[in-house]
């Protein structure tokens, strides 16, 4: 394995200068995010709550960001039976990193309200519930629900702290939070769907940072039960310089098992053939198979997004920390490719 610095002591994320005090990764988000020594301007500034809340049949994600330049309030209803996606969202100009998106993972709540989208983002002390409502939903069909997230304070998580080579003002603070249960109900213009705790996970994506104006990203996650055993990881690689850490992760029974390196296969012309994840070190050797590609497009000259965010079912072999192997068979969960001018 190569070099992982795993962070063991609190500090503040940014010294006077705007650079990281210290690089590396996580169990628990130890890092201070201190907004006050923020370089480079509002323009350059990227924050976003995202969560995404995986039934067998269905799937929703909520999106709240604020890149300085605008805002996005993003909602996503997936249907893995009819293999289709419908998304809807608001959003605001010159936002300037004043959406007052919470300085840490651990505490504080988020609210948005907009011209029909309301949502809230309540954190307590072991869940998290997700409350919102948005009557012009996909051409005034409307969607509205309540989902509570179960996260065991007990449970690792993973938090990385990474530069950019030759860009000392620019840095990605990231938590992202697996393998929380799920439960509440969703209204669909005239249809009710349940999430339950027993079928239902949820996972968190706390970003925070200062990014180059162009860069590609790859994340995978997913999240679920293999057996009587709580299963899941993180995925991914773009997110800057990770010689320190990277951000990959298996999760098994809540106790995080590191791994170096992964690299993800998939035609770039077609999203939905099947995928393959392999490891410098063959801890991590996975297949993926497409559901639905929930693409996007957004182009607004110095913006600009393209983003493939695949859910499909995740099949394979992890090996542990303590060289156990864990076989994992249609695990649900997703992968994307999201490229960036912003």
């Amino acid at each position: 394995m190569s070099n992982q610095t795993e962070i063991t002591e609190p500090n503040l994320l940014l010294n006077n200068e705007g650079s990281l005090n210290v690089k590396g990764w996580s169990r628990k988000p130890l890092l201070q995010y201190n907004r006050d020594n923020l370089g480079k301007g509002w323009f350059r500034t990227k924050e976003w709550d995202y969560y995404a809340i995986i039934h067998p049949n269905y799937a929703i994600t909520f999106t709240i960001t604020d890149l300085g330049i605008m805002g996005l309030y993003t909602v996503v209803w997936l249907d893995f039976k009819e293999k289709k996606f419908y998304p809807d969202e608001e959003s605001r100009f010159f936002t300037k990193g004043k959406t007052s998106l919470p300085l840490s993972p651990s505490e504080g709540n988020v609210e948005y309200m907009g011209k029909s989208l309301q949502v809230k983002f309540l954190k307590k002390e072991s869940s998290r519930t997700i409350d919102f409502d948005f009557p012009s939903f996909n051409g005034n069909q409307g969607i509205r629900g309540k989902l509570d997230l179960y996260q065991n304070p007990d449970m690792d998580s993973m938090t990385i702290a990474t530069p950019w080579k030759n860009k000392p003002k620019c840095f990605y603070y990231n938590t992202k939070i697996n393998c929380m249960p799920a439960e509440g109900k969703i209204v669909l213009g005239n249809k009710i769907f349940t999430f339950e705790k027993e079928n239902s996970f949820a996972v968190l994506d706390w970003g925070r940072g200062i990014w180059p104006y162009s860069d590609t990203w790859y994340w995978g996650s997913a999240s679920g039960m293999s057996g009587k055993s709580s299963v899941g990881f993180n995925i991914g690689y773009g997110f800057g310089d990770t010689s320190a850490a990277t951000e990959n992760i298996f999760y098994y029974n809540g106790v995080g098992h590191k791994l170096d390196q992964v690299t993800f296969h998939f035609n770039p012309k077609n999203f939905l053939e099947p995928w393959k994840f392999t490891s410098n070190d063959g801890r991590f050797e996975m297949e993926f198979e497409p559901i639905v590609d929930r693409n996007s497009v957004v182009n607004l000259l110095i913006f600009k997004s393209i983003q493939h965010q695949v859910f499909g079912y995740f099949t394979g072999e992890v090996v542990l920390d303590d060289g156990r192997t864990i076989r994992i068979e249609r695990l649900l969960g997703f992968a994307e490719e999201v490229q960036n001018r912003w």
